[in-house]
């Protein structure tokens, strides 16, 4: 059966697509790809929050100046365009988990929360409540036909590289979406932008967290949980007491200036015991990580999980969107799933994601990969961590 350029079946103008518009230049770029070749698009924002003024800064996403940004992108390309009030739903799925993890001492990922819920689940079904055929969006990752299904793939332009923000994105969802910025650059996309006569061609990229103004996590845990900030120790990984904390929310895993002790060589931050509101500080020797334990585990890789050999297999990790993935080996044995990282890695928090590759190049698919729930550091730190534990707080 003939296929169009989204490897659906049919002629363009035979085929409804949905596009995500956020107001930004990719985007808009998408929706602009996809009516210029004929395709029956419509567009739809979601209104994710209301920070009044802080909703039209630079930088920001799905409030404000991007639903005005997104609706004259739409007027100029001449396809409906709708807006969706998806304000509760994104509290509820993305900003108070966001808040509960970061209390707990985790550094979670609300992006990924984002893609997950609101964008591919909610959005989604409201796509194929319209009866269209494919959901796109700008995201810079692409997909192409693996036998009877999708996989995804690193893009073309590694600095755009959004897959580490996609990996729970479900195989019943990968079917269904387009990626159509996949085979492009940035500059190519913003040249586009310019070429369609959009508005959005030189706008700002979003910056940050979206519903974070100018990336003060710490007001928005506060005003959300505001007895989150209770004061606590912070504790050298030896066992010393060195001074004290107004919070753990304020460190993170890695941490090294603002500590606000001096002991006269370089701390980190190693962990955060949210129990017993102590922030452990130790070398920087301290901060490696060898394994990592995941949770809400997305496997995308042939074959179930729980059909992997006791032996695990070798794959490619990455534990930092900026990073690129390195070697490691995945295990899967009693509904447990750990990474073992060939060469460590420092500065691994619970809350962050893990994603698994096929091996280090561009074009190289995902696997999927889990949220992490837990690590294990270098025998003698996780001896000294065990022992602080046991230890009255």
């Amino acid at each position: 059966m003939p296929m169009n350029s989204l490897d659906l079946p049919g002629r363009p103008e035979e085929t409804r697509v949905v596009v995500a518009m956020s107001g930004g230049v990719d985007s808009s770029v998408v929706a602009g790809i996809l009516a210029r070749e004929g395709y029956e698009v419509i567009g739809i924002t979601l209104q994710l929050y209301d920070h009044g003024a802080a909703a039209h800064r630079p930088g920001s996403c799905c409030a404000g100046q991007d639903i005005d940004d997104a609706r004259r992108v739409a007027e100029t390309l001449g396809i409906p365009h709708y807006v969706l009030d998806y304000e509760k739903r994104f509290r509820e799925a993305v900003i108070d988990p966001f808040a509960e993890s970061y209390v707990a001492g985790e550094t979670p990922i609300p992006c990924i929360s984002c893609n997950q819920t609101v964008k591919f689940a909610d959005l989604l079904e409201t796509a194929r409540d319209l009866g269209a055929d494919a959901l796109a969006t700008g995201h810079y990752i692409r997909s192409r036909a693996n036998g009877t299904h999708r996989a995804m793939y690193r893009p073309v332009d590694a600095d755009r590289d959004q897959s580490y923000f996609l990996f729970a994105t479900t195989q019943e969802q990968i079917d269904f979406l387009r990626f159509p910025l996949g085979d492009l650059s940035k500059p190519q996309v913003r040249a586009l932008a310019e070429e369609m006569g959009l508005v959005v061609a030189t706008k700002q990229d979003s910056q940050d967290i979206c519903f974070v103004p100018q990336g003060k996590y710490t007001d928005i845990i506060s005003r959300l949980r505001p007895n989150a900030a209770a004061p606590g120790d912070i504790v050298h990984i030896d066992g010393r007491a060195l001074g004290r904390h107004k919070g753990i929310l304020h460190y993170t895993i890695g941490q090294r200036r603002g500590i606000g002790v001096s002991t006269g060589e370089p701390l980190y931050v190693v962990h955060l015991d949210a129990e017993n509101a102590r922030v452990i500080v130790g070398p920087r020797e301290a901060l490696e990580t060898r394994r990592i334990f995941l949770r809400k585990v997305n496997w995308l890789g042939d074959g179930p999980l729980d059909t992997l050999p006791d032996e695990g297999i070798e794959v490619f990790a990455k534990v930092r969107s900026t990073r690129q993935p390195a070697p490691a080996t995945l295990y899967h044995q009693d509904d447990t799933t750990w990474v073992e990282l060939h060469d460590g890695e420092n500065g691994v928090a619970p809350g962050q994601a893990c994603v698994l590759y096929a091996d280090d190049s561009d074009d190289t698919r995902v696997l999927g990969g889990g949220f992490i729930d837990r690590t294990e550091k270098h025998v003698e730190a996780e001896a000294m961590l065990s022992r602080l534990a046991e230890a009255p707080a």
